[in-house]
């Protein structure tokens, strides 16, 4: 008989970390970082429920940090065995991590506390990693066997096939989703399809929301560029590193291109979209037939005429030099920290500009208070009056929606009967 035991993930977004036993097997699905709440940082710090060094395997369903932060505590509390994930997201993990490191040493030393796992913790992680690719079934631990298939979510997110021997001929099937991907984004594929299953475990992060039109929101970002250059002013767009990136890239590629949109000095200020983008570029083969074959035929799809990519923080500087109209990308998506920050405190005075939020705002963060209408915000301790034009769009969500999710669950995997 086996038991699984959810440790984060459930009744809440972030943590994913679920743990499955066997009468002789331990393997854990996710170790991710607990996000957006005041004691998150504390609960990140705490040991795990569970004795680690007891997990013969782990699977990582995708690079997203809340699916994979935890990982580098994960070994440094004595798990020692294989971490099996998808070809991409073994190539976008040691950014994603270092990047996470790089923030919690930064809240260790301001809290004057130790970081939640060091480098070599870190580099010894990435030792770890055992990439496969989809569709290929392969032995774990004595009794359990897995396959991967592609979630559609990002780049390399899996959906994991999990098969459990209970004697000569039987055994149960579990599928973990991870994160479902949008059908309608331009990149991805759309989620695989899977014969059957046992037990499901499902993501239901928009189970409650339908997503607006992809075509509305690809005219919405036309709209934003043409109104905000038409007042020369500044198009701001706080922005996730990781997918959301890529595909406003891949969308402004083709706008650009197809000169829908006038040509502007458009900056992707982010190291980490940056570095992130050119694992997009090494895996452009993981992409949906459309996007794919615009490479096969000579596309570039995250170059066009006047993109700028700043790397380090005297290129971001120089942005300020380049007179307006200009387009500026850059992170975090909910404006909590990164250099969107300094973008937005010198031009949300200016009516003249205008932040198109491209992507969920918790409560609590400034995307968040900007988007509900505030005033005034503090940024850096400076109070920064809004005058620029606020716009949000829905539809370039990487999750899918109440529809998506219902028909993963329901029509695409028939249930056995128990």
């Amino acid at each position: 008989m086996s038991k699984i035991t959810f440790y984060g993930g459930a009744l809440s977004v972030t943590g994913a970390n679920y743990l499955i036993e066997t009468k002789i097997s331990k393997v854990v699905v996710d170790v991710g970082m607990i996000q957006g709440c005041s004691t998150c940082s504390a609960a990140n710090h705490e040991p795990f429920f569970y004795d680690v060094s007891t997990v013969d395997a782990v699977f990582i369903t995708h690079a997203h940090i809340d699916h994979l932060g935890r990982l580098p505590k994960f070994i440094k509390e004595g798990f020692n065995g294989p971490v099996y994930t998808s070809e991409p997201t073994a190539a976008l993990a040691p950014i994603m991590l270092e990047d996470a490191h790089g923030i919690d040493e930064e809240e260790a030393e301001r809290r004057g506390k130790e970081p939640m796992y060091s480098s070599k913790d870190l580099e010894k992680t990435i030792e770890y990693l055992r990439p496969k690719k989809y569709n290929e079934r392969f032995r774990v631990t004595q009794d359990i066997d897995a396959r991967l298939q592609d979630a559609g979510h990002i780049l390399g997110s899996t959906i994991f096939e999990i098969w459990i021997k209970n004697g000569k001929s039987q055994e149960t099937k579990l599928v973990f989703s991870g994160d479902l991907g949008n059908a309608s984004m331009p990149l991805m594929n759309p989620p695989a399809k899977i014969d059957n299953a046992d037990y499901i475990f499902v993501e239901s992060v928009y189970g409650d929301r339908i997503h607006e039109n992809i075509a509305q929101s690809r005219q919405a970002v036309t709209q934003a560029i043409k109104e905000t250059v038409a007042r020369r002013g500044v198009l701001m767009v706080p922005t996730f590193a990781l997918e959301r990136t890529q595909e406003l890239l891949f969308e402004l590629n083709n706008l650009v291109e197809n000169n829908l949109v006038p040509r502007v000095p458009v900056f992707l200020d982010s190291p980490l979209a940056i570095k992130a983008t050119e694992v997009y570029r090494r895996f452009s083969h993981y992409f949906n037939k459309k996007a794919y074959g615009q490479i096969l035929a000579g596309d570039k799809l995250f170059e066009f005429p006047l993109l700028e990519s700043a790397l380090s923080s005297e290129q971001s500087k120089q942005i300020n030099n380049v007179p307006s109209p200009k387009v500026v990308i850059a992170g975090s998506g909910m404006s909590t920290a990164g250099r969107i920050l300094h973008h937005e405190k010198r031009y949300l005075s200016d009516s003249k500009s205008e932040l198109l939020i491209i992507g969920y705002q918790a409560n609590g963060t400034l995307g968040r208070q900007i988007l509900d209408g505030a005033r005034e915000v503090k940024i850096h301790g400076m109070k920064v009056p809004v005058r620029a034009h606020i716009k949000s769009i829905g539809g370039y969500s990487a999750h899918a929606d109440q529809p998506a999710i219902t028909s993963f669950d329901f029509s695409i995997i028939p249930l056995k009967s128990h």
